[in-house]
Order: C-alpha cells, then sequence, then structure tokens
C-alpha cells in the first residue's frame, strides 16, 4: 500500500511538472504596445483600464515638426531623433488631415449650430482631437521621455495646437517644388507666411525658427540652441544620426517618405547650391512679388545664389502697428488647410528651399524655412 501510494505521488508530480513546463514553453505573452512601454518608461507602471489622458496631460512638452513638404523636415526630425531622450518617428500623415477636418467642423454658423444644439462644443472637439493625436503620437513609435511629431503641414494649424498642448513647442521648415517654380513658390511662400506668423505670434519661448543652411553648416552651434530651446541636455549623437539609423532607440526611416535617400547620408551642404542655374529667368526676376516670404525672412530675393555666410535678421510680424489676421482670422486657416489637402501630394516633389525656421506652441515647435 505505501509502495502504491508512493507511486502515485511520484506520478502526479511528474505529470504536474510536464505540464507547467509544456505551458511556459509552449505559450508566449503577447508583446508589449507602444503605449503600455511609454507608461512603464514614463510612470513605473501601466494601467490598461485607465485612459491615455490621464497618464499623458495635455501640458505635457510635446515637439511638433512641420512646414512646406521636401524642406529639409526629414532631417530635423533624424537628428532630433538620434537624441538620446526624444523620438519622432515617421510622418504619421492623419494628423494633419485630423487638424483639416476640424477647422472645417466651425466653418460655417450653420453647422456651428447645429453642433452646438446637439451638444459637440468646441470643447467637446478639442477633448477629442487632443486624445486621438496622442493616441496616435504616442501609439506609433518607441517609448521616449520627450515625444516628438513631424508631419509638415500640421503646423499651418500651429495656433491651434498651441492652444490645445499648452506646453508644446514646434519646429517649422518649407521647400518648393522644383518642377513647377513659379507655381510652387507661390504656394511656399503662403504656406510659410502661415505658419511663421502664427510661429511668431506664439512668442519665442515656444517658437524656434531654425534656418537650413545655418542648419548644415553649423550643425552643432544649431543644435545646441535647439536643445537648449527644447530644454535637453546636449547630446553629441544628434550631429551623426546616420550611425543609429535602424538601431534599437536610434533613428527609424519609412520606405515610402521621399527624403529618406537623402538622411541615411550624414549632414551635408549639397543642396544650398544644387538649385543655382536651374531656375528660369522670368521667375528670377519676378521673385520678389511671386514669394515676398524671402524678403520678410531676411533674404534678398534676387541673390542667384546667395550669400549665406550673412544672414540677415528675420522681420516679426508683431512689429507691424496693425493687428496681423494670418493668426487669429480662423476663417482664412480653415481656407488654407482645404488648400493643404490639394496641394499635400504635390508637396512630396518639392526640391529643398533652404531655409529652416522654428515653429511654436505650447508645444515645441521647430520650423525651417527654404529659401530658393
Amino acid at each position: 500500500m505505501r509502495n502504491r501510494s508512493s507511486l502515485l505521488l511520484g506520478c502526479v508530480l511528474l505529470c504536474s511538472a510536464s505540464l507547467l513546463y509544456l505551458g511556459m514553453s509552449g505559450i508566449e505573452c503577447p508583446p508589449k504596445s507602444h503605449r503600455y512601454r511609454w507608461m512603464e518608461l514614463n510612470l513605473g507602471s501601466a494601467n490598461h483600464s485607465s485612459s491615455l489622458t490621464e497618464h499623458f496631460p495635455e501640458d505635457t512638452p510635446l515637439i511638433f515638426i512641420g512646414g512646406f513638404p521636401r524642406s529639409g523636415t526629414t532631417l530635423m526630425r533624424v537628428m532630433l531623433d538620434a537624441h538620446n531622450a526624444v523620438r519622432c518617428g515617421e510622418e504619421t500623415r492623419v494628423i494633419p488631415r485630423l487638424l483639416a477636418m476640424r477647422a472645417t467642423w466651425s466653418r460655417s454658423v450653420k453647422e456651428r449650430i447645429r453642433l452646438d444644439e446637439a451638444g459637440v462644443t468646441d470643447q467637446v472637439l478639442d477633448s477629442a482631437v487632443r486624445a486621438f493625436l496622442l493616441e496616435v503620437i504616442v501609439g506609433h513609435g518607441e517609448p521616449a521621455p520627450r515625444l516628438c511629431n513631424k508631419d509638415p503641414f500640421a503646423l499651418k494649424s500651429l495656433s491651434y495646437l498651441s492652444r490645445i498642448f499648452p506646453k508644446a513647442k514646434f519646429v517649422t521648415i518649407s521647400g518648393f517644388d522644383l518642377t513647377s517654380y513659379r507655381d510652387c513658390l507661390t504656394k511656399w511662400s503662403s504656406a510659410v507666411e502661415t505658419m511663421f506668423s502664427q510661429c511668431q505670434a506664439a512668442g519665442e519661448s515656444r517658437c524656434l525658427p531654425v534656418r537650413y543652411e545655418q542648419l548644415v553648416l553649423h550643425s552643432e552651434e544649431e543644435m545646441r540652441k535647439l536643445l537648449h530651446f527644447l530644454e535637453l541636455q546636449w547630446d553629441p549623437s544628434v550631429l551623426h544620426h546616420e550611425e543609429l539609423i535602424g538601431k534599437a532607440g536610434g533613428v527609424s526611416l519609412s520606405k515610402v517618405e521621399r527624403s529618406t535617400d537623402q538622411v541615411i547620408k550624414p549632414v551635408n551642404t549639397d543642396a544650398l547650391s544644387k538649385w543655382v542655374g536651374h531656375i528660369p529667368s522670368d521667375v528670377i526676376s519676378d521673385m520678389a512679388e511671386i514669394a515676398p516670404m524671402l524678403a520678410r525672412l531676411g533674404y534678398n530675393p534676387h541673390d542667384n545664389p546667395p550669400d549665406y555666410t550673412k544672414p540677415e535678421p528675420m522681420v516679426s510680424p508683431l512689429n507691424n502697428s496693425q493687428d496681423l489676421p494670418v493668426a487669429e482670422d480662423h476663417e482664412q486657416q480653415r481656407q488654407q488647410q482645404a488648400e493643404d489637402e490639394q496641394t499635400a501630394d504635390v508637396g512630396t516633389s518639392c526640391g529643398r528651399a533652404l531655409v529652416p525656421l522654428d515653429g511654436a506652441g505650447g508645444a515645441r515647435t521647430l520650423q525651417p524655412v527654404a529659401a530658393p
């Protein structure tokens, strides 16, 4: 009887051990989401039952990078991505589209009345937009202490973003389409005016203009200024982003973004004179009228090539005695949002407009501006 009991107990133990081994080896836990990992990184724990906005308040210091497509926004974001405390990631493309939709919801008085009657107030809409943007920004890439978004046309809504994210900062860069100089320079000037005016209105503590040519000619000096603006410690890795491409915690690139083949290279000055001799003479002679923002940004519209060693001061719109409607005229901003949707694909073929400017907003914005 005693031997039988011992044998039975041994069988039970052996079966239990076998089941435990098979269970541990055959069942793998699903990978943690970027959202969950961000909460662990920043909060020490993650509670899936809590909303993201409970852990990621509206005053979180996000960084927004934008501008006209093909103007240097990707270079700016990969340099920041190389910083050990920052993650920007690829373009989402959904963020500027949602911002454009948000603008249309208040386009007409009739529509505004309907929304109010339904209880869909501005506060409700803003809360929903904020939550959507946070989910996208947090969820589409690796977690990091400082999160950054780079969608070129997002900063045409810079004033709105600075309101719903009061601690965000902005950086914007602008470019133009080398396949149609006159048309694209006109669109470039209009888009940059919108972003630059909002950047200036936001104030120098929230928006930092960055000149593209200074960024590539004096990279360390400009990046030190930028990181100081963003309240980040100096990290020499930002000067060698190409060494971190594809590495964990480094720089992630998209296979479909047009600038990817450029930013796999180290920072260089090739684009500074690449365009010289290609702009038609009739466009050069009309440059001041086609792109008035060149003069406002401190460039001589007729310099061909320009002297990048003598940067001129930018003219602040706030120096004018009259109030500027760009930052405050929401109707004009909504119309420009519709234009963004039409020109988004056109902008992907834009060449480098070589003047980076920083952005504005509660979040930090970098706004590079491009000069032909």
